[in-house]
């Protein structure tokens, strides 16, 4: 079983995905790494939420940024969105990724803030240990 799944609606997240990873590596955390797409590959998407058993979700996605919202929309695990930079430096995907509907919630960190999401998973998975402090 792994803790987080790092999800990144395109290859081109790599450099978003790599510091996402490092935090989780630095503190110990198990993840693995998927590039599905919600516009492409709805189906997978399906499928790998539906199997995964891990206990947060960090969805990296630029432009319309449905990957965050559409994860969140099939489980009842924490999802944490990460906006990136792309076209309206970054603000398209912000902006998509905040306004979920009602029943859809979606943590959001900053543009290209793959750092934070992780961290945030890490105080995600220490409130669910009943530690206090992760940093």
């Amino acid at each position: 079983m792994v803790e987080v799944a790092i999800l990144s609606g395109s290859a081109s997240d790599a450099a978003i995905v790599e510091k996402a990873a490092a935090v989780l590596e630095e503190h110990g955390i198990s993840y693995e790494v998927r590039v599905i797409s919600a516009h492409r590959d709805p189906d997978v998407l399906d499928e790998y939420v539906k199997k995964s058993d891990c206990r947060v979700f960090i969805a990296i996605a630029g432009l319309s940024a449905a990957l965050p919202g559409v994860v969140s929309s099939k489980t009842e695990r924490p999802v944490i969105g990460v906006p990136v930079s792309g076209k309206l430096m970054g603000l398209d995907a912000l902006l998509s990724i905040v306004q979920m509907p009602k029943g859809v919630p979606v943590a959001c960190v900053g543009i290209d803030s793959g750092e934070n999401a992780a961290l945030l998973a890490c105080r995600i998975l220490e409130t669910r240990r009943g530690r206090e402090k992760v940093s």
